[in-house]
């Protein structure tokens, strides 16, 4: 069964849900899930209607989308229509630490994640073997202060050429340039070690152990220019104690930063979040 989806924001006004679910039992699709928020606040009105066709029924998504422009501009809409059944191309940036990348992967192998791992790509040699193992090219980028613009542009390039459709830094600990982040723009998730907005840059683990936090935890957020500021995703945390040192920190840490970042891939990919400013909509 291939199912498909409809993703809007727009003024909150009344009769928008009417006119949408109107439309589509007008072209032969049955609702499967459909999930709705008022942002009272901001006057604004979020929607993800996940549906299929009905028996003997085909879905066009073009002349979908066509026939639906009318409503969409009758009620000031940004909107999209998508066919799940097509699988996102994403590309995995990793440094020396796998444990991202390795979940990730497994979930794909599994049939967990449905996504095409067109690539990964690292700034150093030490996961190549296990990317290969898995059938995966691995583009070995390694960067400098100097070499940065041109690494950059090769990443850039890569992009383009497999056509890819979403960015994952599974522990990749190089900073993206502005004019990158800009290019990546609602298309690009990082997992952060540390539970946001607090512990940000190098070593939150260690800035925890010292301010002797009871939970710890990791982020997921889209990339932006502003260093750890991006729209969170989600979030996750673990309890500890005075007992824990900060190995046990880290080790505790590396099982939340996978959760978290392979539930936030998997939402983004089934096209379950809407971004709102600097804040997100998950209809999980």
């Amino acid at each position: 069964m291939t199912l498909f989806v409809l993703i809007l924001k727009c003024p909150d006004r009344r009769g928008v849900v009417a006119a949408t679910s109107g439309f589509l039992a007008k072209h032969f699709v049955s609702i499967t899930e459909s999930n709705h928020f008022n942002d009272d606040a901001n006057d604004l009105f979020y929607m993800r209607t996940e549906f299929r066709a009905d028996a003997g029924s085909v879905v066009d998504i073009n002349s979908l989308a066509l026939a639906f422009s009318p409503i969409a501009t009758e009620f000031e809409m940004q909107w999209s229509f998508h066919d799940l059944g097509v699988k996102p191309r994403i590309l995995i940036a990793v440094s020396k630490q796998g444990h991202c990348l390795y979940d990730l992967l497994h979930r794909w192998r599994s049939g967990l994640l449905p996504v095409n791992i067109a690539a990964v790509i690292s700034n150093h040699e030490e996961m190549r073997s296990f990317v290969e193992w898995s059938r995966i090219p691995y583009h070995h980028l390694p960067v400098s202060r100097e070499t940065r613009s041109a690494q950059e542009m090769r990443i850039r390039t890569l992009i383009a050429d497999l056509e890819i459709d979403l960015v994952v830094l599974a522990r990749y600990m190089q900073v993206l340039s502005p004019e990158l982040c800009a290019e990546l723009s609602g298309r690009c998730i990082n997992i952060h070690h540390s539970f946001l907005p607090s512990f940000k840059g190098a070593s939150p683990y260690n800035q925890a152990y010292d301010r002797g936090v009871k939970i710890i935890g990791a982020t997921a957020h889209y990339v932006t220019s502003d260093l750890d500021e991006g729209p969170i995703i989600e979030q996750g945390v673990e309890r500890i104690t005075h007992a824990h040192s900060p190995r046990d920190l880290i080790e505790i840490g590396r099982d939340v930063e996978c959760a978290v970042l392979a539930r936030s891939v998997r939402w983004h990919v089934e096209r379950r979040i809407l971004i709102n400013g600097n804040k997100t909509v998950v209809f999980n």
